[in-house]
């Protein structure tokens, strides 16, 4: 979890961070890396109108030569141009440098709709690590869930999730200590289906647009099978970090209209 501190509108300095991450991730023999969404250009960064780039494109070129150079995945949030449209996009780089999966945010914020245009697609992406899935932030809010749910009927063992989480700039987190909302989505997920879903998050202070002024702090999460918390990166505006967690793939041969009969034995009916 490769929990980066992001500038917002300075792409080439991001850029250059992840790419130190990434490289550092390989050093202590991970297999995959995962940053932050909108690690180019920030989230909601009004920039991003002038800045976006097509993928494949100018900055997803840099992560896939960086997943080359390092023979690591890589799943990180990019800001897409698309002709006349912008989406909050994230991909996933296979060590070879080829893009494996692309997901546009479907659950953008109404503060964010200016910028970014809806997703409209969900797939997943087999792999020697497993079968992959990818989300990003919003897209596990429990009002949106099914998009989880939807990728986990797809098969996928690993819930990959871009995030940007900020809070106001006051906000005292021994008094109200933040992430419930996500590891009550993450664990939901974990539970029903035993997959493993991982969120990381940015931090640095917002410099721009309609959030300018808050800070997004990190608390990266990854919940694993069962609904336990595998690990969670420190708090702060600050706490720039990379945190190695071991994650256990379990092979899940049910599919179709049985994963409806196995949810229903766990009690849910399902979204």
């Amino acid at each position: 979890m490769a929990q980066m501190l992001i500038e917002g509108g300075e792409v080439s300095q991001n850029l250059r961070r992840a790419t130190k991450m990434i490289k550092e991730a390989a050093k202590r023999d991970c297999n995959l890396v995962v940053l932050p969404e909108c690690l180019d250009v920030g989230w909601a960064h009004p920039g991003a109108r002038e800045l976006a780039q097509p993928i494949p494109g100018k900055y997803s070129d840099e992560l896939c030569r960086a997943a080359q150079d390092s023979h690591i995945y890589i799943a990180g949030g990019l800001t897409e141009r698309s002709e006349e449209r912008i989406y909050d996009a994230a991909i996933l780089v296979s060590p070879d440098g080829n893009i494996a999966l692309k997901h546009r945010k479907i659950n953008i914020l109404t503060i964010a709709q200016d910028i970014y245009s809806t997703g409209d697609s969900l797939s997943v992406a087999a792999t020697p690590l497993g079968t992959i899935g990818m989300t990003i932030c919003a897209d596990n809010f429990p009002d949106s869930l099914a998009l989880g749910h939807s990728l986990a009927r797809m098969g996928a063992q690993i819930l990959l999730s871009p995030s940007s989480w900020a809070v106001d700039a006051e906000h005292d987190n021994q008094k109200e200590p933040y992430g419930d909302i996500w590891k009550q989505s993450y664990t939901t997920l974990a539970k029903l289906y035993d997959i493993t879903v991982v969120g990381v998050s940015n931090v640095g202070w917002m410099n721009a647009g309609v959030w300018k002024g808050r800070k997004c702090i990190g608390c990266s999460l990854a919940v694993g099978p069962g609904g336990n918390v595998l690990a969670e990166a420190p708090y702060g505006e600050s706490a720039e970090s990379l945190v190695v967690v071991q994650v256990e793939i379990i092979q899940r041969n049910i599919t179709g209209t049985a994963i409806g009969e196995m949810l229903r034995d766990k009690g849910n009916e399902g979204p």
